[in-house]
């Protein structure tokens, strides 16, 4: 098997290595590319890089086995890395394409904005079978369990020759930050929701000019037994099957029932509700 690494944190965050080493000790035979941006994309989304080049750099492997695949980072985001390496870049085919660890989970809304999300659902995009893995971090923890989310990833990925994605769909993987023994097991989840978010932080600059900080995420507004936020606080992996398809479709039919009750307004009709 092929598998691709890639993240939304940067090559050299200690969540993709902990990975990639995890995964070489496990099967001294898997091979193992990695791909990913030259520094924290957090928050980029499925953003593509259009208004200049992209240039990948060959780097050595955090664990260098004869098995390894080639290893590159990209100025670019994350959704940048899994396509060039998967249209361009790798010589050989890739089985499967793996986005995280990432340090902090993607939960209910957070997967809008998701570098990690993102990069496997490129990988999707481009025919693969795509999963994304981050970790919840804990203010308590002395070193963040990266190790029981690698074991957790290896559990999954044995598991996809039996059970295949079909074409529209990539796994959404948190995990707790606890030691391996005190997970609990795993849920099969949907995605909680949040509240608004909190408003922007204006501050000023050594010039005088206000700037402006991103407010903290909003507070749960959606965290029933059968979501992501709950299964993770009971210490159980949430893993939430997500579509690429964002069709609202029961609001399809009568969406097109309202338009047909209101033909359109001529442009020289004052505005009316």
């Amino acid at each position: 098997m092929h598998i691709l690494l890639s993240n939304d944190d940067g090559y050299n965050a200690p969540g993709i290595n902990s990975l990639y080493q995890y995964l070489q000790k496990r099967d001294p035979q898997l091979k193992l590319s990695l791909v990913a941006p030259d520094r924290d994309r957090s928050g980029a989304s499925n953003s593509l890089t259009l208004d200049r080049p992209l240039i990948p750099q060959s780097f050595e492997p955090p664990s260098a086995r004869q098995s390894a695949g080639e290893c590159y980072v990209i100025n670019g985001t994350p959704t940048d890395c899994v396509h060039v390496a998967l249209t361009a870049l790798l010589q050989d085919p890739v089985d499967v394409v793996v986005s995280g660890i990432n340090a902090g989970a993607n939960l209910g809304d957070d997967v809008l904005y998701s570098g990690t999300v993102a990069a496997a659902m490129e990988g999707r995009h481009l025919g693969l079978p795509a999963i994304a893995v981050s970790l919840q971090l804990s203010a308590h923890a002395k070193q963040p369990h990266f190790e029981t989310a690698a074991a957790v990833t290896a559990h999954i990925l044995a598991g996809l020759p039996h059970y295949p994605l079909n074409d529209t769909t990539i796994l959404n993987i948190n995990v707790p930050d606890l030691p391996l023994t005190d997970i609990k097991g795993y849920r099969i989840t949907r995605l909680g929701r949040r509240h608004k978010a909190e408003p922007a932080v204006v501050s000023t600059d050594p010039r005088g000019r206000d700037v402006y900080w991103l407010g903290p995420v909003g507070k749960l507004a959606d965290c029933a037994e059968d979501t992501d936020f709950y299964a993770l606080r009971q210490g159980y992996v949430s893993i939430t099957p997500l579509t690429v398809d964002q069709t609202h479709y029961q609001v399809q039919l009568p969406l097109q029932q309202w338009l047909d009750n209101h033909p359109p307004v001529h442009p020289s009709d004052p505005l009316h509700a």
